[in-house]
């Protein structure tokens, strides 16, 4: 499984193999909700509301609670 570093701790985070720009992650360490923004090397950033509104848009199967 890939990894990449969380931005808020620079812990290592697990990212799965077939992620895309645009998909969630969480760092376990520090509780951080994060985005892919980059796939080769996969850089993640951290998650902010606007972006959950953003995909909410782009996204008809949008589950706030996912």
């Amino acid at each position: 499984m890939p990894t990449a570093i969380c931005p808020e701790c620079d812990e290592e985070v697990y990212v799965e193999a077939d992620a895309e720009q645009g998909d969630k992650a969480n760092c376990e360490e520090c509780g951080s909700d994060l985005l892919v923004v980059g796939l080769d090397p996969i850089e993640l950033d951290l998650k902010t509301d606007l972006e959950d509104d953003e995909l909410k848009d782009e996204d008809e199967d949008y589950d706030p609670y996912d």
